[in-house]
């Protein structure tokens, strides 16, 4: 397809703010950046790339805060992500008992993005800190980049079969892998 764009999309807690095992935010005040996402962000749009955001919000389904609050994080987040521009912020709501196919890995979130904005999975990138992003990535064709950051060092032991296309340990490590590999398509 003529003039398909090339993405990144990112899972939220864990991989682009700070998350504390076991707890949900819904508290904007309590959104803080790792500290590389900014600088790695800026690299990544600097090279053409655009920012999507899809996120599993189980907090919503368990009936521990609203998706009105989980949009003023979202606000939050994008405030402090100024100067970049995330193009669209997708989660799903449901709780994983409900089993919906829009909760990572499942892809129906990622599959309605990339018809919507014309995205090139295979100049693509999905970057994540658990084994739902990994595939959740890899079911759309796109690169997976697992960041250490938060659960990833430790779903690469639970799961050794899970084999991402790259581990990275903060998000100015995964940019550098994203910009090579977007080399190869130059």
């Amino acid at each position: 397809m003529p003039n398909q764009i090339k993405a990144v999309f990112f899972d939220r807690d864990g991989t682009l703010i700070h998350e504390k095992p076991g707890t949900y935010l819904s508290d904007p005040a309590k959104v803080k950046l790792y500290a590389p996402v900014l600088p790695a962000l800026q690299k990544l749009q600097a090279a053409g790339f655009v920012f999507f955001i899809v996120s599993n919000q189980s907090g919503i389904g368990r009936g521990y805060f609203t998706e009105k609050e989980v949009r003023a994080v979202h606000a939050r987040l994008q405030a402090l992500l100024q100067p970049v521009t995330v193009k669209e912020i997708v989660f799903c709501p449901h709780s994983p008992d409900e089993k919906c196919a829009c909760r990572k890995p499942g892809t129906l979130l990622g599959e309605q993005l990339v018809r919507k904005y014309h995205i090139d999975p295979a100049r693509s990138f999905m970057v994540g800190d658990k084994k739902a992003d990994v595939l959740f990535g890899r079911g759309l064709g796109f690169h997976s980049v697992l960041l250490t950051t938060a659960n990833g060092k430790k779903h690469l032991q639970k799961y050794p079969d899970l084999k991402p296309d790259f581990v990275a340990k903060d998000m100015l490590c995964a940019a550098r892998y994203i910009l090579r590999e977007d080399k190869k398509y130059a």
